[in-house]
Parts: structure tokens; C-alpha cells; sequence
């Protein structure tokens, strides 16, 4: 994998526990327990074991594919296809509005959410399109919103399996200045509903960006009331 402090690091699956006294633990769950450049290096271990898996042939021709020398590669030496371990960027979006004079949050519920918990928006960017126009389709697609003034938070590496999450906070369009109503799109959105900072409802865990995103905003709201 290269090296952290002086040390080489290795990344590999195991069938199983080495020896007395390890255990094995889901990455998710690890996080806040173990130092974040720890757990962030166990991610990076996760994706390029996954990655070199599932690439032992060529995608064209079916062909064994070997590992570069130079760079982190599989290549095919039969047709010369180069696979490099994937990415899969993803926008998300925290959009706000005022409400009775009130500022709300829009939280969104997934078919594959735990019973209770809402989250902010996502979705995945399609080829040949920016994170910008990603996050303004996406909300467009999933909850029939449009957003305005969108700016960007953070992003976070997200092993899950292989995606780097770029979170956003933007404003809701009213109906009245030209932007649509709440329609969740089926099979993607359970419900989309409008929060005030203090009914909130359960949100995801501290590993994910989305709850420092939701926080966030949330600590914003609440210090200008």
C-alpha cells in the first residue's frame, strides 16, 4: 500500500483470524474508535483489495491481467487494457428554506434507511456532468426541488464501497418563484419532509458526512436564533 511513519503498510483478506487475541470488525463500525488516519487508511486498504479482486481478467478479452510495476495498475498483455482502481464521486445536499419566519432543513428517507432515520440528499454524478449539475439534478429527480445559491462543505472518502462523498448546503425555490413541490421519486425516496432544528429526527451515524453536514447547518440555525 506504501508507507505510514517509517513502516511499510500491507492491505489483504484473510479467511481467516490470524492468531489468538484478533477479532474482526466492520469498518463502519470502527469509526470514532480508532484514530480517523487510521480509519481512513483502513478504507484505502478496503478499495484497493476490493479493486485488484475483482479485476483478475480483462474486461475485453477475458484474459489474465497483471499488476504494473510502476503504478497501481492491472493491465491485460493480451489487448492492453489498463484498469485502475475506481472512484465514484457522489453529491450531496442539504438544502434549507424559511418557514414561518423560521429557517427548516430537508431531510430524505431511503427504502434502505433504518426505520426513523432521514438523511440529506444524494446521489451519484453521471458521466460527462459537474457535481454542480449532479446536485441540481439529483434534487430535481428525487424530490421534483429546485435549489439556488448552492455551496460546497466538504468531501469525505467514503469505502463503501468505493465512493468520495462532496457535500452542499443550498436554498429552496419556492413554488411561488418558479420552483416545484415535494414529489419523492418512487423506489428512491420513502419521504421528504421540512425539520425545524429542534424536531429533528434520527440521523446517521457520526462516520457518515452527511450528520457533520446536518450538524453544521443545525449549529448555524440554532446560533442565529
Amino acid at each position: 500500500m506504501g508507507q505510514q511513519d517509517g513502516r511499510q503498510v500491507w492491505a489483504a483478506r484473510l479467511a481467516e483470524l490470524p492468531g489468538d487475541g484478533f477479532k474482526f470488525h466492520r469498518l463502519r463500525g470502527l469509526y470514532g474508535r480508532i484514530p480517523d488516519a487510521l480509519w481512513l487508511l483502513g478504507g484505502y486498504g478496503y478499495q484497493i483489495v476490493e479493486w485488484d479482486r475483482t479485476h483478475h481478467y480483462c474486461g475485453y478479452c477475458a484474459t489474465p491481467t497483471v499488476r504494473g510495476d510502476s503504478e497501481r495498475v492491472r493491465r491485460c498483455p493480451n489487448c492492453g487494457l489498463s484498469v485502475y482502481p475506481r472512484l465514484a464521486p457522489a453529491v450531496m445536499v442539504l438544502l434549507t428554506r424559511l418557514h414561518q419566519g423560521r429557517p427548516q432543513i430537508l431531510l430524505c428517507r431511503s427504502p434502505q434507511f433504518p426505520p426513523g432515520m432521514y438523511s440529506a440528499n444524494a446521489g451519484f454524478v453521471e458521466p460527462s456532468e459537474t457535481v454542480e449539475h449532479a446536485a441540481h439534478r439529483e434534487m430535481k429527480e428525487e424530490t421534483n426541488l429546485d435549489i439556488r445559491n448552492l455551496r460546497y462543505f466538504d468531501s469525505q472518502p467514503w469505502p463503501f464501497p468505493h465512493s468520495l462523498m462532496l457535500a452542499f448546503t443550498a436554498e429552496y425555490i419556492s413554488p411561488d418563484e418558479g420552483g416545484g413541490e415535494i414529489v419523492p421519486q418512487p423506489g428512491e425516496i420513502e419521504e421528504a419532509r421540512w425539520f425545524f432544528h429542534d424536531e429533528l429526527p434520527q440521523l446517521p451515524g457520526r462516520a457518515s458526512i452527511s450528520r457533520r453536514l446536518i450538524e453544521s447547518v443545525v449549529g448555524e440555525i440554532r446560533e442565529g436564533e
